[in-house]
């Protein structure tokens, strides 16, 4: 178990290492999107441990063991990518998006991937729920597991990541000294050679 919990550890400084690089933008700083990224994957790894201890009162379905660790680690991946998507949507929109303010754009990229979001947890969930029903009994606390992770992350990666970089944004912007942020047009090169 303790070499669990490291391997969790580490994806998550990994992760945290690729989404500093992968996401500079002159509006708001890399280090924020990765934070963000980190809270909200604290967040999947605690409700998916605490909806497990529950039905593990309730059950002998709900076991800590490897195949647990694999579902927690499968759940943080799908959500993670989920939440790259959602946070490179509002880097794109950032910089070549209309004249809006930050919180206008972190909303329209949210509206612009929870489609595509919402089907593809959707996908997933109803071939875990399938196997869940139909599936052996040695498999089911890992698909359930895994089912628990999916609908958490993927609620969390549309609602929580986005909410959380908001905050920390207008939390800068009611420091004393902080420049009043309001629309802003974004100079493209195409609007530049006009």
């Amino acid at each position: 178990m303790r070499k669990a919990i490291l391997l969790v550890i580490l994806s998550s400084v990994l992760i945290a290492v690729y989404l500093a690089f992968r996401f500079r933008t002159q509006t708001i700083s890399r280090t924020r999107f990765s934070v963000c990224t980190l809270f909200k994957l604290l967040h999947d790894v605690f409700v998916l441990a605490g909806i497990w201890a529950v039905v593990g009162h309730f059950s002998d379905v709900a076991e800590v063991d490897t195949l647990f660790v694999t579902a927690i680690l499968t759940s943080v991946s799908f959500s993670i990518h989920d939440t790259i998507v959602v946070f490179d949507r509002i880097r794109e929109n950032l910089r070549t998006g209309p004249r809006l303010t930050f919180d206008q754009i972190v909303n329209l990229s949210t509206v612009q991937t929870m489609t595509r979001s919402l089907n593809t947890a959707l996908t997933v969930t109803f071939v875990l729920f399938a196997l869940v029903l139909f599936g052996g009994s040695s498999i089911r606390g890992f698909v359930l597991a895994l089912l628990i992770g999916i609908v958490t992350g993927t609620f969390s990666s549309i609602f929580n990541a986005s909410t959380l970089l908001i905050a920390w944004q207008s939390i800068d912007r009611e420091r004393p000294g902080a420049q009043p942020q309001g629309p802003r047009r974004v100079q493209t090169k195409a609007r530049a050679a006009s």
